[in-house]
């Protein structure tokens, strides 16, 4: 199993994120290509270096406003954008759908803690300074670097935040902030290792939205590590460190939790939105059974596999969406074979590839259906030639072929 581990011991934000992710090999110019889909270029400029914090070298990202300073009432209309604003400009753009989902993601997480915090609605916060253009770039770019990297799982260490008061839009308010501690709320945290802000809104959503399990414990072993460096000179190295590990064992045990509901009395036409919705707030599976019920009534079982970190968000769901009065709850352990992905050509394009292990050998591969999807449609073929050529190309990389 491929592992990101975020080891935050001087906190993290947006840039620092963006550099420690490129510092452990994802290709910067891919980053600055895709972040162009999203029409903003012409408010930025992306620069990326090499450079060194308290003698650790690393990699700086710095995200710079093409106008900042020189025109306040643009300034002003970037840094007050609202919900629907930035929704509009990653739905609006040509990043891949887990990008876009991921992004979104990001963002309702700092929506719902500045609405609660403020005692607003999420569509009535304005961001402020994460709304500005360097902070969508933060957060759209986090998504591009962690869908290149693909890893299997994303850990991290228990966050420092930092300590003193941080001046904002609304004026001086104690470190951590407001919102930050909203963000993180059910995730260990350290504070006061400096008097300063070490962990901001952004650097806390990107953690929140994407780390499956918060600890201490490095159970694999290290293949990369990579420094991304932070702005200020700190009594210690500002910069985040990442690590990309791999897990000895060639199946991984996950704890997850099934929730299960019988409905017969809603629209079958509701179904396919609700399902759509309980992926989008982190359902791992979602699949429904046929069912007779008490006096013969026909009925759906519909059923979730979800992480304990997302249950909240899919009881949500269930509640608000379907006619269930109640749902069962049972505990589960999933086992899954070690995974990794490559790329191979065909004769209409790149296709990408799962391939999965077992006792340290591989048994089986899988190429990307949207890889398949997208190169019959431009091509104007049939999807099952696409993977007649997939299949032909894996047998010359098998040993013996070719």
């Amino acid at each position: 199993m491929k592992i990101l581990y975020y080891d935050c011991f001087s906190g993290i934000s947006g840039d620092m994120n963006l550099g420690a992710l490129v510092d452990l090999g994802v290709d910067g110019k891919y980053l600055a290509g895709e972040l162009l889909k999203l029409q903003l270029d012409a408010e930025y400029q992306i620069t990326i270096r090499k450079d060194a914090k308290k003698g650790i070298n690393g990699t700086k990202v710095d995200v710079i406003l093409t106008h900042q300073g020189h025109n306040h009432e643009h300034e002003h209309h970037h840094h007050h954008r609202n919900l629907q604003d930035i929704e509009n400009i990653i739905n609006g753009s040509s990043l891949s759908d887990a990008v876009k989902k991921s992004s979104l993601d990001m963002f309702m997480r700092i929506a719902q803690a500045e609405a609660k915090v403020h005692g607003k609605s999420i569509h009535e916060v304005h961001f402020h300074e994460v709304g500005a253009v360097d902070s969508i770039v933060d957060l759209v770019g986090a998504a591009i670097a962690l869908d290149y990297l693909k890893v299997d799982k994303i850990m991290a260490s228990p966050v420092q935040v930092g300590g003193g008061f941080v001046k904002c839009a609304h004026g001086l308010i104690p470190v951590p902030a407001p919102a930050t501690v909203e963000i993180l709320k059910g995730i260990p945290i350290q504070s006061g290792m400096v008097p300063f802000e070490t962990t901001t809104p952004t650097g806390a959503a990107i953690l929140a939205a994407n780390v499956e399990e918060f600890t201490n414990q490095m159970a694999f072993s290290v293949e990369k590590i990579g420094y991304g460096l932070g702005t200020r000179d700190l009594e210690i190295p500002n910069v985040l460190r990442v690590y990309l590990g791999r897990t000895e064992a060639s199946e991984a045990t996950e704890e997850q939790y099934l929730l299960e509901t019988n409905i017969d009395d809603m629209n079958p036409e509701l179904y396919s939105y609700v399902e759509e919705r309980l992926f989008e707030n982190g359902a791992l599976d979602v699949y429904k059974t046929p069912i007779i019920m008490k006096k013969g009534r026909p009925a759906i079982k519909l059923s979730i596999l979800v992480n304990k970190e997302r249950e909240k968000e899919i009881l949500d769901v269930i509640f608000r969406e379907t006619t269930s009065l109640g749902i069962r709850k049972v505990k589960v352990e999933k086992m899954m074979l070690d995974r990794n992905f490559s790329t191979i050509e065909t004769p209409y394009g790149p296709v990408t590839i799962k391939k999965s292990c077992y006792t340290g050998k591989e048994i089986k591969y899988k190429a990307e259906y949207e890889d398949c999807k997208k190169i019959a449609k431009a091509n104007n073929i049939p999807i099952t030639k696409v993977y007649r050529e997939v299949d032909k190309a894996m047998e010359k990389m098998l040993p013996g072929k070719g």
